[in-house]
């Protein structure tokens, strides 16, 4: 790529960012959303949330873990069964960190 077609590249790039996110802010009524739309609206930050996370979890350098030796499956696993049984998110992250760093200096998984 030369370098004026990275330059028109990043310039495209900004001026869609820049509309996507005006658009919204554009005018001085709120939009009316259909309900369909809303209700799906309300699953887009656990979506956005699992799109990251799932694949750290089950994948290793760009491969399905093929071992169950994997501290993070029982790191994820520990994590959610506190998050079920007592609901609360520093919990969660501090049951899977306990489970995940014994696991990993001490055994080397």
């Amino acid at each position: 790529m030369s370098g004026w077609e990275a330059v028109l590249t990043i310039v495209g790039l900004t001026v869609i960012t820049v509309v996507t996110r005006v658009f919204f802010m554009a005018t001085d009524r709120e939009l009316p959303l259909p309900g369909w739309l809303k209700r799906g609206l309300r699953y887009a930050p656990l979506a956005a949330l699992a799109a990251v996370v799932v694949p750290e979890v089950v994948m290793s350098q760009d491969h399905l873990i093929a071992t169950w030796r994997d501290a993070r499956l029982f790191a994820v696993a520990a994590a959610t069964a506190w998050f079920f049984w007592r609901r609360t998110l520093l919990g969660t992250i501090v049951t899977g960190m306990v489970v995940l760093v014994p696991l990993r200096l001490l055994l080397g998984w």
